[in-house]
């Protein structure tokens, strides 16, 4: 495949898209604004498929083809030359919609813009830009490299073309695309983040230890991991931001977050990137 994509954001979400696109075949561009991040990021993915070399399912020959077709940036001008810009930054509206309105006036006319958002509106995102039609949501699950799931979320505007590309490549990435529509939380975290949440205040109004709570639902709902762990991996700041958009998106206080995951993130404590959340990290 010779599609030229573009990922912005060279964080968790980012460079796991950098990585499965660029071993797909693609021509690959993280950007980020910070050349340490790129470089971590660069050095994460060489890690990941040093891993995969170790279990059998890459060899070395793969793996020097996929790195030479990985390039890193901090200009957002190096966007010009993608057909497919994919923006992986933190989930913050205000941010978003600053990237997209400069990606439309750095990319390519016919360039499809893709978030992967996992709660903003893709109408709002769009509206920021002077091509709506060519704006959609392509969200990936974490860890993206072993994650089959990609949300296709359709803004308001998003053309059947745009929608036809993005599905067709998320399939070129070795992903099972499922079209989700434009309200907050898409599909999975309008199901997951209540769980989650739930899962909070069970620990806040002590039913439960947070061993306690995810054991319950590893061993009695068969969950390959426990919903605090999983919030861990995520992010509780960015499992906050979820629920604040769901929150203000439906107006319904079933969706108000717990009180105990506010805390923790006034804290700093993130989950596995601050190396504590609801469990401590080494």
């Amino acid at each position: 495949m010779s599609e030229v994509i573009a990922v912005i954001g060279a964080g968790q979400m980012g460079n796991g898209i950098a990585h499965i696109a660029a071993q797909a075949g693609c021509s690959v561009t993280m950007i980020d604004v910070s050349a340490a991040a790129l470089e971590k990021a660069r050095a994460t993915i060489e890690k990941n498929l040093d891993r995969q070399i170790k279990k059998g399912t890459l060899d070395a020959a793969a793996r020097d083809a996929t790195l030479s077709r990985l390039s890193n940036s901090t200009d957002m001008g190096a966007v010009a030359r993608a057909s497919v810009a994919i923006e992986a930054a933190t989930e913050n509206a205000d941010l978003k919609f600053r990237i997209f309105a400069e990606l439309d006036r750095l990319a390519a006319p016919k360039a499809i813009l893709a978030t992967n958002t996992s709660s903003i509106s893709i109408t709002a995102i769009a509206g920021h830009t002077g091509r709506p039609a060519q704006v959609i949501g392509m969200h990936f699950m974490n860890p993206v490299p072993l994650m089959q799931l990609v949300e296709i979320i359709r803004g308001l505007a998003t053309s059947d073309e745009t929608a036809a590309t993005t599905f067709a490549l998320a399939k070129t990435l070795g992903k099972t695309p499922v079209e989700a529509n434009d309200y907050p939380g898409f599909i999975a975290n309008r199901v997951l983040m209540p769980m989650i949440n739930e899962a909070v205040y069970c620990v806040m109004e002590g039913v439960g230890t947070p061993d306690a709570v995810d054991t319950v639902m590893k061993l009695g709902m068969n969950h390959p991991m426990g919903p605090l762990a999983l919030a861990d991996l995520i992010g509780l700041d960015t499992c906050l931001a979820i629920l604040d958009v769901l929150h203000t998106g439906f107006g319904d206080p079933k969706y108000r977050a717990c009180p105990l995951l506010r805390k923790y993130v006034a804290a700093g404590w993130l989950g596995r990137k601050s190396g504590r959340g609801f469990f401590e990290y080494a």
